[in-house]
């Protein structure tokens, strides 16, 4: 049974009646299975896909032509690094691989479990590793005129500090690679934006 305490964004049911047939019952399914590990859950779109939150992100989901996909942010304490929890795992994005019917996830008591873990995961306040740079990789220089307009916006400075070396480094050289003054402020106010909503610099191909 839900609890009143949680919430569901109108925007993941318009996210499901758009998806293809075959991925309306396994998103319901999915969506279902979060609330009931976690009564007090909070829906939200982050990338053009559903994610629940609990004191930060728990899962996400997202549902493509011919498959669904299931991805906990913090996946690798979950289920160990490098892995997923299915034998197709590594066949798609996500922690079960393609998912094409319910039968593809785990049973509805282990889904639960791996969602009361994350949940507890968060609770704690435990973050994920940090992963180490490829060797020969160099310092990210960002410019001060970037740091000074990140840290005019909190929102955004919180995301780009939690971004990975290689998503920091696709916006430092987007706009510095701006030859035009214009372009590099137009550029510079539209990833402030972006990052103040959580996106990295290709957000548009995310679902693709």
């Amino acid at each position: 049974m839900e609890s009143r305490m949680g919430t569901k964004d109108p925007r993941i049911d318009a996210y499901i009646a758009k998806s293809a047939d075959f991925a309306k019952p396994i998103l319901r399914h999915i969506r279902k299975l979060v609330h009931a590990g976690c009564p007090e859950v909070e829906e939200t779109m982050k990338w053009s896909m559903p994610h629940f939150v609990h004191k930060g992100i728990l899962c996400g989901m997202a549902s493509f032509k011919n498959h669904c996909a299931v991805n906990f942010w913090k996946g690798a304490l979950i289920f160990g690094t490098g892995r997923g929890a299915g034998n197709k795992a590594d066949e798609a994005m996500g922690h079960f691989g393609r998912i094409t019917a319910i039968s593809d996830l785990p049973k509805a008591d282990e889904l639960i479990g791996y969602i009361r873990e994350a949940v507890r995961l968060n609770d704690a306040g435990t973050k994920l590793p940090s992963k180490p740079k490829p060797k020969g990789t160099k310092e990210l220089t960002v410019p001060d005129y970037f740091l000074g307009a990140l840290k005019k916006n909190k929102k955004a400075l919180t995301t780009f500090e939690n971004f990975s070396y290689s998503h920091k480094k696709e916006y430092v050289e987007w706009i510095t690679e701006a030859k035009a003054e214009e372009t590099r402020a137009k550029r510079l106010q539209t990833a402030i934006e972006w990052m103040a909503e959580g996106k990295p610099r290709h957000w548009k191909y995310v679902k693709g």
